[in-house]
């Protein structure tokens, strides 16, 4: 974890770095083969040089970014949740629980459907 420890740092609100912290804790447990870096300022990882989510903060909420196929595929799912969505990523507001299941279920799909992927964004169709 000493990728994110310097990116955890500076975030001022300590309730907002221990709910970031716990959830990278999480992935790198639950994913223990995906790689962990710092790129465009944000915690990430990456699977075989690919993409897989990538995750930062807000002042309302704690956003998740597994790329638009993966969003689309659990849009509904992420609303149940009572979280909101762009194109782009998930917010999960700060005074909400995180749905560990849901989280669990788009970083699969991602590792499971960009298995071949040779590029680190999924191009676009």
């Amino acid at each position: 974890m000493d990728t994110f420890a310097d990116y955890l740092a500076h975030i001022d609100h300590p309730q907002h770095q221990a709910r970031l912290k716990e959830i990278l804790d999480w992935v790198t447990q639950q994913f223990p083969q995906l790689k962990h870096k710092i790129a465009w300022n944000q915690p990430m990882y990456t699977d075989h040089g690919t993409f897989i989510v990538g995750f930062s903060t807000a002042k309302r909420h704690l956003a998740v970014a597994p790329e638009r196929l993966a969003i689309d595929r659990f849009s509904d799912e992420i609303v149940q949740a009572g979280y909101t969505h762009s194109k782009e990523l998930v917010r999960i507001p700060w005074d909400h629980p995180v749905d560990f299941s849901l989280l669990q279920k788009i970083i699969a799909f991602n590792i499971s459907d960009k298995a071949d992927c040779a590029t680190f964004w999924r191009k676009s169709l």
